[in-house]
């Protein structure tokens, strides 16, 4: 017979709080347990090893991911579970694949010389001329990432050559997941060098962040594996 376990070996195994033990056993990321006469939880080695399980895939592919393969592997439907791994992995593959294409369009808008517009545009037509709402461009410019120009007296908003690329550069930043607070030291350096290598360091930065989950994500399979075999 095994030797029980505490809560508190299983949190000092894992490096979490005894608390959050307990919450695991609860949300059924860890297999049933039983129950000394006085009530107290008795975990064993299995338990140990779906805590470990559990924090290995949350590294990889996030927490609600893992709870749910750990969930079904524990009602016994291990095909279910590894469905949601083989969804994870697509997610990333998909993600990455998004990076390239933006890193590929990124290249060409700010390597391309933009051409002046006969005339500034509105913001419905500049909105349209980048693929985006009209609301987009007020927020971007809220954020002070966008400074069109202002018509005298109506005070209407009139976008030039740069005001269009940098928004084409916002947008394709926006769609690869960086925040606005990222994107304006990018646009800062761009306006002020005209060089692009401020994105290329941004996106070379998420890749390297992918390729870090991917690797996380790979412990995780691996874990489970040894857990379902165990």
């Amino acid at each position: 017979m095994t030797r029980a376990l505490r809560p508190v070996d299983l949190a000092r195994l894992a490096g979490v709080s005894t608390q959050l033990v307990r919450d695991y056993a609860d949300a059924g990321i860890l297999p049933p347990t039983e129950r000394t006469p006085s009530g107290y939880r008795r975990f064993h080695r299995a338990h140990a090893d779906a805590l470990l399980t559990y924090r290995a895939l949350a590294r990889g592919f996030g927490a609600e991911t893992a709870r749910a393969v750990l969930r079904a592997v524990h009602a016994g439907d291990t095909a279910a579970a590894l469905a949601l791994v083989d969804a994870a992995h697509a997610a990333l593959h998909a993600r990455r694949e998004a990076l390239r294409a933006t890193a590929e369009a990124l290249e060409a808008v700010t390597g391309e010389a933009a051409p002046a517009p006969r005339a500034p545009l509105t913001v419905g037509e500049a909105a349209a001329h980048v693929g985006v709402r009209p609301s987009a461009l007020r927020v971007w410019e809220a954020a002070g990432l966008l400074a069109p120009a202002r018509e005298r007296g109506t005070r209407h908003r009139r976008y030039g050559a740069a005001d269009l690329r940098d928004a084409r550069v916002i947008s394709l930043l926006r769609q690869a997941g960086y925040l606005l607070s990222r994107i304006r030291p990018v646009l800062a350096e761009l306006r002020a060098t005209g060089s692009s290598e401020a994105l290329r360091e941004a996106l070379a930065e998420h890749s390297r962040t992918l390729t870090r989950t991917s690797r996380a994500a790979l412990e995780g399979a691996s874990r489970l594996h040894a857990y379902l075999g165990d």
